[in-house]
């Protein structure tokens, strides 16, 4: 049999989910010096209250209309105000970026002041801020933080935290706005030089179809009006009695594959030292993409669990640092047996030096 205080507590437990999705609307902080002001405004309530003074009761009166105004002033600037945020188009760990903040004043007659945007971002502190001192009314201010990513994959902004202590900051008062965008944290990429390319044609390469400059011959064709003679080919102009001359293939660009060992081995550390060997991996990965295709070469990325993706000088590095940004180490357990993944026609290049700054 259930008693009252056991439904009670059943009651109490069905809307505690529901009391916890509930948010108020504002948010007040009592600030170090309104801690102080409403500390002597309660001792001069008592002291009115004690003494029946007229003079001590409007003293009380003028600090409760302080708290009153202030509260009437803040909630104005914190009105009718939007913000909005401008994330770059990439960003690279341990490489500094910069977000924009936009907050508009839709008010017609009255500004808002001193109000303070918070960028919030999932599970992570909310640690920068930026400060408007004034924005009029019918227009629009715009302040930028700075920001150095730690770690790869995507970086998830919720929305803002909308703050003023106008006028005499003695309170904070807050909202929260929600605004979610997303920006992915490439891995690092170091500056990498490469081994100079040797002539004539390259496996995998493009020498094969189209003219150009290169040290292999397409094949023959008569000389035109313009064109180099250094090319004229003497022997079958004298058979023919015509100039013909050689035709050269384009310069060979070769096409890279690099392998990415995604697999935890059973004994490694428990001391994070794997990750630490993960990312350095992903790092040196990243570089050698980047200085590939920036050569003008074809570069795919082959992980040991047969994840492919590949770019070129036309697509960018784009796919391959997105790719990247998201790879994560699978353990040995997890790989149930070794399947056949079928390499393609990609030519391994490990010949690469790194450049010092």
């Amino acid at each position: 049999m259930t008693t009252p205080l056991g439904r009670t507590v059943a009651r109490a437990s069905r809307l505690r989910p529901l009391w916890s999705k509930i948010r108020l609307p504002r948010q007040l902080k009592v600030t170090r010096e309104g801690k102080f002001f409403v500390g002597v405004t309660l001792g001069v309530g008592f002291a009115a209250i004690n003494t029946g003074n007229n003079l001590l009761y409007l003293l009380l009166g003028m600090l409760l209309a302080l708290i009153i105004v202030s509260g009437l002033m803040s909630e104005l600037s914190l009105r009718d105000i939007t913000v909005a945020r401008k994330l770059p188009l990439r960003a690279y760990v341990g490489r500094p970026h910069i977000v924009e903040i936009e907050v508009i004043n839709h008010k017609l007659r009255v500004p808002s002041y001193a109000i303070e945007v918070e960028d919030l971002r999932l599970d992570q502190p909310a640690d920068k801020r930026c400060f408007f001192l004034k924005i009029s009314p019918g227009y629009a201010q715009v302040a930028a933080y700075r920001r150095i990513p730690a770690r790869r994959g995507r970086d998830l902004h919720t929305g803002f935290r909308v703050a003023t202590r106008f006028p005499f900051g003695l309170f904070e008062k807050s909202r929260e706005v929600p605004a979610e965008s997303e920006l992915v944290i490439y891995p690092a990429v170091d500056p990498i030089e490469l081994a100079p390319l040797t002539a004539g044609r390259h496996v995998g390469g493009d020498t094969a179809v189209g003219r150009g400059h290169g040290d292999d011959y397409l094949g023959l064709k008569l000389l035109r009006q313009g064109e180099d003679p250094r090319d004229v080919h003497w022997r079958k102009s004298a058979s023919v009695g015509q100039l013909v001359m050689r035709e050269r293939a384009r310069e060979a660009h070769p096409d890279i594959v690099l392998p990415l060992d995604t697999v935890c081995p059973n004994n490694a550390d428990a001391d994070g030292e794997w990750d630490t060997l993960f990312e350095r991996k992903i790092r040196d990965c990243a570089s050698r993409a980047v200085a590939h295709v920036k050569r003008g070469d074809r570069v795919a990325i082959l992980t040991t669990t047969g994840d492919a993706v590949r770019a070129n000088r036309v697509t960018g590095a784009d796919p391959l640092l997105r790719f990247l940004a998201f790879v994560e180490s699978v353990p040995a357990s997890a790989v149930h047996a070794p399947r056949e993944t079928a390499r393609p026609p990609f030519v391994e290049c490990t010949t690469w030096a790194r450049t010092t700054e």
